[in-house]
């Protein structure tokens, strides 16, 4: 069964948006992510996210997904995500677990 999510996607150019942000968060990155609502967090990325199912509170089920970002210690939801900035030369490919 899928976890809960205050917000989930379906739609098609909402699901490669998130899979965008998720190739831009290579393990080990120090990033800055810039939020939809303004603001932004810092940290490096703990583990690559992945898009996973989700349920919002009405039910309907889709999907979005969390980085974990370590130095501070953060969760951020993907879809709250508006851009990532890469603080350092970490990139996709280089290292990933």
């Amino acid at each position: 069964m899928a976890q809960n999510a205050k917000t989930v996607f379906t739609h098609p150019d909402d699901m490669a948006r998130l899979d965008r942000l998720v190739a831009e968060l290579a393990v080990n990155a120090r990033v800055r992510v810039h939020l939809v609502g303004g603001g932004s967090v810092e940290g490096t990325v703990a583990v690559t996210p992945t898009v996973q199912s989700f349920r919002d509170e009405e039910g309907t089920e889709g999907t979005n997904g969390v980085v974990r970002l370590e130095k501070p210690d953060a969760t951020v939801w993907l879809g709250d995500m508006a851009r990532v900035e890469h603080l350092d030369s970490v990139v996709k490919g280089s290292s990933r677990a």
